[in-house]
Formats: structure tokens, C-alpha cells, sequence
């Protein structure tokens, strides 16, 4: 009896062991290296005032006019207004529950009764796809000390913000439209035919927020949520999703941003509901990164000109990104 008890629990363990190996498996990614992954030419332009300091490969936002600023309570103190863009977050976006992409491919150990993603590409009726996402916060510039006034970064350390897993509206359609019903409104051909203009602006310039219901060349913000209902890729889809995110972020509100005119709230940043999508571009760090002059691009930007080569079958169809954010801010001695 002891014998075979023996047996039963050599053979329990086993299959544990390849159950987690086969888990495991599904699972692909690489840590992000934060000197050689970083494309660290999107960090410029820099400016002080309304004066390029510092010229970069992608077209920068509006900055403030005049070069002097103020900051401080009860006391104002002087100082410089600059803008420059900092990295602030990375994201994952895979088809396997609690799949860290950034971190490794490690594999929580969340159970797997939940909805695995997927994409549906037999037919051009069933041309979509399902993803999770995953926001950590990753303010890069504050661990480096690259910047000496710490009010003009964002700062903290690395801290996993929102996994979609958890979050009911990311995969039910009509939980989304509770939390966002204006979606209704931009479901039609006249508002989605107006993002073929945000396409062209954000691939040869910088995206218009004013059709702030635009994702560009990746399809349609709406609805907040993880189904891509046009998958043309990987890269696209995945694209796509992390832009809802930091829209879905901005609505909630989990993010704020700082203002280009010259006005008190240089000094801290504000609540946006809507997603300034001129003020973010991106960078891939999974499975390949994209560094050097062009690795960076604005939200909404088409893929077609860098996407070759940056999705692997089988392991390298879950992908991350650094979202890079325009800071405008206040400088002080």
C-alpha cells in the first residue's frame, strides 16, 4: 500500500510538472533592458520656452511661449519652462491570461478559468482578435537620475497599475457601453471615415485630437475594451490596444498629463478625461526593440514602414511597448 501510495504521488507530481512546463510554454518574452531596449533618441525634442534646444526624428507637441515660469507654495520660485518626452509606462498585451511579457513570459499562477484570447482570421467576416493588457508604471528617467529636478519626472518604481483579467468590461460589450456610452455616437461610417484623415496625419506629422475617437492607421478607439473588430496583424492589434488603454486609463482617471501654456499648472500635472493622443508615441520592446534614429512613433501612426520582421510565430506573438509622454513643466533652482 505504502508502495503504491509512493507511486501515486511520483506520478501526481509528474503530471504537475507537465502541466506547468505546457502552461509555461504559451507564455514569451524577454525582460526590458532599460539602457540597450530603449530607444533613447525619443526622449528629444528638448525645449525651454517655445526654443528647440535639442531637434528629434518625431514632430513634438506645442510647448509654452515664454522661457520664464514660477512654482511654489506659499513662495513662488523661478525657474525654466522645458518640454522633452519621458518613458512612463510598459505595456503587454498577449492572448494568454497573466502572461508578463515584460517580465520575462513569467506566468502567474492565476488559474485558467478565464477567457484565453485568440484571433479569428478564416474569412473576412471573422477578421478579429481578443487580447489582455497590462499597464506597469515605468518611470525611467526618475531611477536613472538623468533629470535634477525631480518635480519634472514622473516618479515611483516599477508597479503592475491594471490587468485587464480583472477588469469586467474588457471582454463584455455591453459592460464597456455602460462605462462608456457615447460609444454609440462614433459606430457609424461618417465618424470612422473621418479617421482615415487622423491615419494620414499621425503617419506623416502628429495625430488630431480632435478626433479624439481615432486610433489613425489602427482602427477605431471604441469600444474600450480588448476585441480588435479589424485584425490586419500582431503589431496592428496590439497597437491598437494599447492605445485604448491609456485612452481607458485617461477616462478612468488613472493618468493625468502636463499642459503646454504658460499658466500655473506648468507646476503639476492635470486630469484629462480625454486622451491627448498628440502628447504619446510608443516604441516596441517585445519581442524585438526597436532603437535608434525612428524607433519611436506617434499613436495612431501606421505600421507598415517598420513591422516586418516583429512578430515570430509561436514565440513572439505577444508583444510589449514603452509609451513615451510629453512633459511640459516648470523647472525650478
Amino acid at each position: 500500500m505504502n508502495c503504491l501510495r509512493s507511486c501515486l504521488a511520483i506520478c501526481l507530481i509528474n503530471l504537475s510538472l507537465l502541466m506547468n512546463c505546457e502552461a509555461a510554454t504559451t507564455c514569451h518574452g524577454n525582460f526590458v533592458n532599460p539602457i540597450t531596449d530603449v530607444c533613447w533618441s525619443c526622449l528629444f525634442p528638448m525645449t525651454i520656452g517655445s526654443n528647440t534646444v535639442a531637434s528629434g526624428a518625431v514632430a513634438d507637441t506645442a510647448n509654452p511661449s515664454l522661457p520664464l515660469c514660477a512654482c511654489g507654495t506659499p513662495v513662488l520660485r523661478p525657474g525654466l519652462s522645458i518640454g522633452f518626452w519621458e518613458p512612463i509606462a510598459i505595456v503587454d498585451v498577449t492572448r494568454t491570461p497573466y502572461c508578463m511579457v515584460n517580465l520575462g513570459g513569467l506566468q502567474l499562477p492565476m488559474g485558467s478559468a478565464i477567457q484565453a484570447g485568440e484571433t479569428e482570421d478564416a474569412s473576412p467576416d471573422h477578421n478579429n482578435s481578443f487580447y489582455y493588457v497590462h499597464w506597469y508604471k515605468y518611470p525611467l528617467l526618475y531611477w536613472l537620475e538623468l533629470m535634477t529636478d525631480a518635480a519634472c519626472i514622473e516618479r515611483g518604481d516599477l508597479d503592475i497599475a491594471f490587468l485587464t483579467e480583472l477588469d469586467p468590461t474588457w471582454n463584455d460589450d455591453e459592460w464597456g457601453f455602460l462605462q462608456n456610452p457615447e460609444a454609440f455616437l462614433f459606430g457609424n461610417l461618417i465618424a470612422q471615415a473621418a479617421c482615415s484623415a487622423d491615419a494620414v496625419a499621425a503617419s506623416i506629422l502628429k495625430p488630431l485630437d480632435a478626433l479624439f475617437w481615432c486610433a489613425g492607421a489602427e482602427g477605431s478607439m471604441y469600444p474600450l475594451n480588448g476585441r480588435v473588430q479589424e485584425h490586419v496583424g500582431g503589431v496592428q492589434a496590439s497597437l491598437l490596444l494599447t492605445e485604448r488603454m491609456a485612452f481607458k486609463l485617461h477616462r478612468d482617471p488613472l493618468l493625468t498629463d502636463s499642459v503646454s501654456e504658460n499658466s500655473p499648472a506648468l507646476c503639476y500635472n492635470v486630469q484629462l478625461p480625454i486622451l491627448p493622443k498628440s502628447r504619446y508615441r510608443y516604441q516596441m520592446v517585445n519581442p524585438l526593440p526597436t532603437v535608434g534614429s525612428g524607433g519611436c512613433h506617434p499613436f495612431g501612426a501606421t505600421t507598415t514602414t517598420w513591422e516586418a520582421g516583429h512578430e515570430i510565430p509561436f514565440t513572439g506573438e505577444d508583444f510589449g511597448y514603452l509609451v513615451w509622454r510629453k512633459r511640459n513643466c516648470c523647472a525650478t533652482a
